[in-house]
């Protein structure tokens, strides 16, 4: 099936881009966040005159996830867990453990936008952690997993 990318998809394409996908993806998943529509003739007519209008939605969207990430760079947070003498926690510090810990630090972020690569944190110490706000925009925090007392 052919579209046309109503915003930047990761590994698809850009803002305006007639890109063919397989019918489940753009049927299930695309066409209904917004991110996609059929390319049909009225289609490609109603997206070229609202291009430069859905040019600056995005535009607006990757400057408050830029401020947002200036915002974040260098932050450090800290997560107390129960632990062994050896430094392994009982339980694990994971992605909504991290966004509660910003909550209380004043920042709103969603835990869907942490990235833990090697999963939830399972010994005390350091993490860098990076947080994907925008396909183009990552900002790194980091998290100190303590003993608690």
């Amino acid at each position: 099936m052919q579209i046309i990318l109503m915003e930047k998809v990761v590994n698809l394409g850009s803002l305006g881009d007639i890109v063919k996908v397989k019918d489940g993806y753009a049927r299930n998943f695309l066409i209904p966040q917004g991110k996609a529509k059929r390319a049909t003739e009225a289609n490609k007519k109603v997206f070229e005159e609202r291009r430069a209008e859905l040019e600056k939605a995005q535009a607006e969207i990757l400057a408050a996830a830029q401020a947002q990430a200036a915002k974040l760079e260098g932050v450090s947070v800290r997560v107390a867990r129960k632990a062994g003498v050896d430094g392994r926690l009982f339980g694990s510090v994971g992605n909504s453990d991290i966004a509660d810990a910003l909550k209380a630090q004043g920042i709103e972020i969603d835990k869907s936008v942490i990235r833990l690569p090697d999963g939830p944190f399972k010994q005390i110490g350091d993490n860098q952690v990076e947080i994907g706000l925008h396909h183009d925009v990552v900002a790194s925090i980091t998290v100190s997993v303590v003993a608690e007392q």
